[in-house]
């Protein structure tokens, strides 16, 4: 597939989820990774839930980490937090740099901004704005922000140098960069790497833990680290190819074969970079 494709299915994918969770809770219903019953391993048990400020936020955050966890926030500063789904990492973090600060959430998706502009409002949160753009082509001006977070989210861009380049030019000298995302502890093979559903289920878009650090001192990012913090058992990547259909595998392989080629492939990571002051 093409760059343009892939990141289409993303789009569509991250918009139908929007729609979900806005569908679900009108309809007085539940939603996210721990509702009704379920749980996604990727996705589950990453906050604790009365810090949240939005049940709503809590209830469709798509992350595998926690990235407002990653940092110290004070008050007076400006966070940038890119590809922001339904809104919680800004919610939190606006409570953090408040009063002075301003959090801001960047999403290509209408649907995901009308979700967390939502929730934004049933947090009573005013120092939050969200913004519609990509998250390799930031809206803001150079040296506008003093931290970059995101979550699970830069493993879905097709042009991760652009996004490393785009986080360095918006933060402010001394800034940091602080992200919760999906990385490979080895190269997938091609035909798996290639499987839509895979890429928009953010493992094959990943990159090699090595790439990612030295992707960031190539963006001019000083002190990159790349810290593991959940990887998957047997058991809980059975469950997420369980979520594929066999019309979303390569021709011939099977959900079993999806399993043995993703074990001790990936994990969920902080990964850390500043910029010199």
């Amino acid at each position: 597939m093409s760059d343009h494709e892939i990141t289409a299915a993303v789009r569509d994918r991250y918009a139908a989820a929007a729609r979900s969770a806005l569908t679900v809770v009108d309809s007085g219903g539940c939603c996210g990774p721990d509702c009704c019953g379920t749980s996604d391993p990727i996705t589950s048990g990453l906050y604790d839930d009365a810090d949240a400020p939005s049940a709503g936020a809590l209830a469709a955050s798509l992350g595998c980490g926690n990235p407002t966890a990653l940092i110290d926030l004070v008050p007076g500063q400006d966070v940038l937090d890119l590809g922001s789904g339904a809104g919680l990492d800004v919610l939190l973090s606006a409570r953090r740099v408040a009063p002075g600060g301003t959090a801001y959430g960047l999403d290509m998706t209408e649907e995901m901004l009308a979700l967390a502009e939502r929730h934004r409002a049933e947090a009573g949160i005013d120092n939050a704005t969200f913004i519609k753009g990509g998250i390799e082509d930031v809206p803001l001006p150079d040296a506008s922000v003093d931290v970059v977070i995101s979550n699970c989210v830069i493993n879905l861009s097709t042009d991760k140098d652009a996004v490393f380049r785009e986080a360095f030019r918006v933060l402010r000298p001394g800034g940091r960069f602080a992200v919760s995302d999906i990385v490979l502890l080895r190269p997938l093979e091609p035909e798996w790497a290639s499987v839509v559903a895979l890429w928009t289920g953010c493992i094959a878009g990943a990159l090699v833990d090595a790439d990612y650090r030295s992707g960031l001192r190539a963006a001019g990012f000083t002190n990159p680290s790349v810290e593991v913090t959940r990887e998957y058992s047997h058991e809980d990547l059975t469950g997420l190819a369980a979520q594929l259909t066999p019309g979303d595998l390569p021709e011939g392989r099977s959900l079993p074969e999806v399993v043995a080629a993703l074990e001790g492939a990936f994990a969920s990571a902080f990964i850390r970079a500043g910029k010199a002051a």
